[in-house]
C-alpha cells in the first residue's frame, strides 16, 4: 500500500503543535508521539524562557505554559533558526497574541528582552572614534552606529518585573538606547526626548556634522529650550555618545 509522506508529515507535525485538536497519526504509538511533541515543546519552551526571562518571572506556570503552547500551536515560523524564534515570538505577540489586559505591556516588554539578544548576535563591526573624534565632534561627520539602537516604549520596560506591574502607560513614554560596547557588552542606557530626536536626526541626515545636527535640534526646539543652552548640552551630549561608541566617524559605516 502506498503511502502519502506529505499527508503523513503534516499529520505528524500538527499532533506535535497541537495534540488537542489533531489525533494521533495511524500506525504511530500514542506513548511515542507523547515522546515527540514533548522534546520539541521543551526546546522551544526552554528558548522563550531563556530569551523573555522577565516576561517569564512575571507570570505563574500556568500562565506561561498556556503562552508558549499557543505560541507553538499558532505561529508558523519562516525561520528554521533558533536565533531568530525570539523575533518569531515578537511576530506572534503583534499579530496573533490578543492584547492582555493584565499585562498590557507584554508586547513591548518582549521586544526589549529581545533587543539585547539581537544586539548581542549583530555581525556589524563598525569602527568607533579616536581621542581626536570626540574631541573635535562638532567638525566631525557623524553616523549612528548600527549596534546603537534609540528606543521609545509606552510603559516604563525596563522598571518592570514581579513588583511593578503597570495597568496603564504613563503620561511620558521611555527614551531609551541600547548599544553594545567595543567589548561586545549589551549596554542599556535612559535617556530623554532631546537626545532621542538628536540621534534620529543624526540617523535621517548621512554625514551631518556635529554642529548642523544640533543646529537642526535647535531650530526643532527653539520654541522649547534655549538654543544657547542646547548648543551647549549637545556638545556634552555628542561628546558622551561618541565615548561610549554610539555615534561613529561616517565613513567608518
Amino acid at each position: 500500500m502506498s503511502v502519502d509522506f506529505k499527508a503523513t508529515q503534516a499529520d505528524f507535525a500538527g499532533y506535535i503543535r497541537d495534540p488537542y485538536n489533531h489525533p494521533v497519526p495511524a500506525n504511530v504509538k500514542p506513548q511515542r508521539m507523547a515522546i515527540y511533541r514533548e522534546l520539541f515543546f521543551n526546546n522551544i519552551n526552554s528558548f522563550l524562557s531563556s530569551n523573555f526571562p522577565v516576561l517569564r518571572k512575571i507570570m505563574d506556570d500556568e500562565q506561561w505554559q498556556n503562552l508558549a503552547t499557543d505560541f507553538f500551536a499558532r505561529h508558523r515560523c519562516q525561520t528554521p533558526h533558533f536565533s531568530e524564534i525570539a523575533e518569531e515570538f515578537l511576530d506572534y505577540l503583534q499579530n496573533q497574541r490578543p492584547i492582555d489586559s493584565e499585562l498590557p505591556f507584554m508586547l513591548e516588554l518582549a521586544h526589549y528582552e529581545w533587543v539585547e539578544m539581537a544586539l548581542s548576535i549583530a555581525q556589524a563591526e563598525p569602527v568607533l572614534g579616536d581621542e581626536l573624534f570626540i574631541e573635535q565632534v562638532l567638525q566631525q561627520k557623524l553616523s549612528l552606529s548600527p549596534l546603537a539602537w534609540p528606543l521609545v516604549y509606552q510603559y516604563p520596560v525596563q522598571q518592570i518585573g514581579p513588583g511593578f506591574l503597570p495597568q496603564t502607560a504613563p503620561d511620558q513614554p521611555s527614551y531609551l538606547i541600547v548599544y553594545r560596547d567595543s567589548d561586545d557588552q549589551v549596554h542599556f542606557m535612559q535617556t530623554t526626548p532631546i537626545t532621542y530626536r538628536l540621534l534620529q536626526l543624526i540617523d535621517e541626515n548621512h554625514n551631518i556634522s556635529g554642529q548642523r545636527s544640533l543646529h537642526a535640534l535647535a531650530t526643532e526646539m527653539s520654541q522649547q529650550i534655549d538654543t544657547q543652552m542646547l548648543m551647549q548640552f549637545g556638545l556634552q551630549t555628542l561628546q558622551e555618545l561618541a565615548v561610549k561608541g554610539i555615534i561613529i566617524p561616517a565613513a567608518a559605516v
